[in-house]
Formats: structure tokens, sequence, C-alpha cells
């Protein structure tokens, strides 16, 4: 059942509508404001970090250079999400048609893997500089990382088109349908399909191993050699620079992977679509906002290259 009212499209081809958080006006006013302060905190957070990587040359590093990369993907990732999410709080339900549909999902899809991948890239990042510091400017080359970071979106790209296509060729009964979430995700788009949909739901289990498991075990072979050689260090501080470092990865690891993996992994008998839409906020607006504060608030070569920034720029603006 369709909630709220409908703007009516007199076009023949199946269109989406997302189902509304509610319809009470005061309350709708207030997720408006939130989400909308969130996502403004989000591309001001991440866009602080790319800002200050790029302008100071003592953070011209591979592990600088992932993180500038990984903000990127946030501001991406969120902005293909969010303002559809806020023009369908107030008011009618507003179609969206099915390329449109399709196209949120692919760009969602392919930003969330790349996201999966580079945080994955990142583990390895901290593997080598911290277990193997005397090769680390041999191993680390400019071209390699511009060429893993590549290769995270090109597989993303390839895996993110072809789930997308697989479930677009689906029939729809019907012509307008409602998505019990704020996003074209892939388990609510499949659970309107009128057809047999386990072969769809096979690939995209295929598909989260690959994106979600395979990274994440990487990850934590990683960290198991990392632990084992910060444990064997002698120096104190050495210890604890480490910890503070690969703390901030594992906090944006745990988060991202264990909302993705409850959506994506878990069987569809345990789930519903309530319960994605709830973990998904999540992903859309925690770790996003998480990544700058957690990166700068426990990164001293962060902060001290912001506060650098700023007082070099109050000076200027005295002067």
């Amino acid at each position: 059942m369709l909630t709220g009212k409908l703007v009516l499209n007199q076009s023949g081809t199946p269109e989406f509508v997302f189902r509304v958080f509610t319809n009470a006006p005061e309350f709708q006013a207030l997720l408006f404001t939130l989400f909308l302060l969130l996502y403004l905190m989000i591309v001001c957070g991440n866009t602080a970090i790319i800002w200050v990587v790029c302008t100071h040359t003592s953070l011209h590093t591979p592990m600088y250079f992932f993180l500038s990369s990984l903000s990127f993907l946030e501001i991406c990732y969120t902005t293909d999400v969010v303002p559809l999410m806020l023009s369908n709080i107030f008011g009618a339900q507003k179609p969206i048609s099915l390329a449109g549909c399709g196209t949120q999902m692919f760009f969602f899809l392919t930003l969330g893997g790349t996201d999966c991948f580079l945080l994955a890239i990142m583990a390895y990042d901290r593997y080598v500089a911290i277990c193997h510091p005397l090769h680390y400017n041999l191993i680390m080359t400019k071209k390699l990382c511009v060429q893993m970071v590549m290769g995270s979106l090109s597989l993303a790209l390839f895996l993110s088109l072809q789930l997308t296509a697989l479930i677009f060729t689906l029939p729809f009964c019907g012509h307008y349908l409602e998505i019990n979430h704020f996003l074209c995700d892939v388990p609510p788009v499949l659970r309107l399909a009128c057809a047999d949909i386990h072969v769809h739901q096979a690939v995209l289990y295929v598909v989260g191993i690959l994106v979600l498991t395979v990274p994440f075990l990487l990850i934590f072979i990683s960290y198991v050699f990392i632990g084992s050689t910060i444990l064997r260090m002698r120096s104190a501080e050495g210890r604890q620079r480490a910890f503070s470092t690969c703390s901030s990865h594992l906090t944006v690891v745990l988060l991202q992977y264990g909302g993705c993996s409850l959506v994506y992994l878990r069987p569809r008998s345990s789930s519903s679509d309530d319960e994605d839409r709830q973990i998904a906020l999540v992903y859309t607006f925690v770790t996003p906002l998480l990544n700058p504060l957690i990166y700068t608030l426990r990164n001293k070569d962060v902060k001290g290259a912001l506060r650098n920034s700023i007082f070099c720029k109050s000076a200027s603006h005295c002067s």
C-alpha cells in the first residue's frame, strides 16, 4: 500500500516511489533539518581532509593519498543518496523512473564497493608501514598507489554494472511500486519483482562475498601481522602511535563492513526492509561523518596541518 500522496505520471513504464519516514509535518521538518545538517557536515568534513592533504606537502604520503581518496568517495557516495532522499521527505511521494532507479543503484553500488576495497588497501598500507618500514618507500610507490585505487574503482564498476543490469532485466508488475527504503538498493528492489529471484539473490551473495568478505579477511590478516609487530616494538611511543593510527582505521572498517554485511549477507528469511533501512542510515550518514572526525581527532599530522592552515589564514587576514 502506498502511504501519503502520490504525484501521478501518465507514462506506461514502471515507476518507483520511496516509502515516507513519517506523515507528520513537524517530524518531517525535524528529519529534513537533521539529515541536511549531517549531509553538510559530511561534505565539509571530508572536503577539509582533501584540501589539507592536497595543500600540505608533509601529507603527500600513501596513507594520506588513500585517506583523501576515501573522503572523495564518501562525498560522492552520500551525494548519490541524500539529495533525492531530502526531496522525498516533504509533500507528495515523487516517482523515480526505472532508468533513474537503476542509475542511482549503479552509482551507489560502485562507490560503496570502491569504499570497501579502499579500506582493504589502507590496511595493506599500514601493514607495509609497520611490518616492513625499511622497504615502505620502495613498495608503496606513487604509481602503485594510483594503480590500486583505479583497480578498486574498475573492479567495483564491473561488479556493479553486472548486478544492476541483472536486476533490471526482471519484470516489475504494476505501474507504481513502493520501495520500503530511502534509496534504490538491491534487496528492496528485488522484493518488488514479479518473477523468481533465487538466481538473482545467489548472484547478490556472490558479489557480497567478493566486496565484503574477501576484503574483510585481508584486513583481518593484515592486522594480525600488524598487532604482532606492534607488540614486539620496544618503544612505548612507537607502539602508541601505531595503535592510534590502526584503531582509527579499524573503527571505520567495523562500522562499514558490519552494517553492509547485515544488509547484503544476512539470509532474507531473517531480515526485513524496515531493518535494512535503519542499518542503511548508519553507512549512509554515520560512517562518512565519522571518517573525518576519527582521522582528524586521532591523527596528530592532520590536526597539526589543519591548525597551521587556520592560524596562517587568520594571520594573513590580520596583517
